[in-house]
């Protein structure tokens, strides 16, 4: 028996950009998109999919995938979906596997299942930027915004007026 690679599983922090691709995919489309993770020959992999309603009629042209059931394992919402316990039919979007390939960490997969994009970093082949910039601290620019008054009034000129008495209308 072989030990596995530990190499070939996503990381913790990977498993929580996945997971919020699949929330962003589902607000951005209207619709439950699913993140199920899965393993083939000791590598990880991840399929993001739509489940089908029950009386929904699947596309002839679309490839289909039965996702959940026991041991499942998913990232992000489910959608309000059973799927430790029931398998679901879904509407195959795309996927990323984890390869051996010391260029190429991971490979992303089209909407037929063919490689089409590949990076050693998994954030380039997320269709949402994902980073954690900081935003712009609203309190701080209310203080610069404050200052410029403070200067008016130190010049003993009132804010915005230039010296000159307001206007009325």
């Amino acid at each position: 028996m072989t030990t596995p690679d530990h190499a070939l599983r996503f990381t913790e922090q990977e498993l929580a950009m996945l997971g919020k691709t699949a929330d962003g995919l589902s607000a951005y489309m209207g619709k439950s998109v699913l993140a199920e993770i899965g393993r083939d020959d000791d590598a990880e992999w991840v399929i993001f999919a739509i489940p089908l309603g029950i009386n929904e009629t699947p596309d002839e042209k679309a490839t289909h995938v039965q996702m959940g059931g026991p041991g499942a394992r998913f990232v992000g919402n489910r959608g309000g979906l059973e799927l430790d316990t029931e398998v679901y039919d879904c509407q195959y979007l795309w996927a990323i596997q984890i390869t051996e390939d010391p260029e190429a960490r991971f490979v992303r997969l089209d909407q037929h299942g063919d490689e089409f994009d590949f990076s050693m970093e998994l954030a380039e082949l997320l269709p949402f930027d994902l980073t954690d910039e900081a935003l712009p601290d609203p309190d701080l620019e209310l203080l610069e915004d404050l200052g410029d008054d403070e200067d008016d009034l130190e010049n003993g000129q009132p804010s915005g007026t230039n010296g000159k008495p307001p206007s009325i209308h």
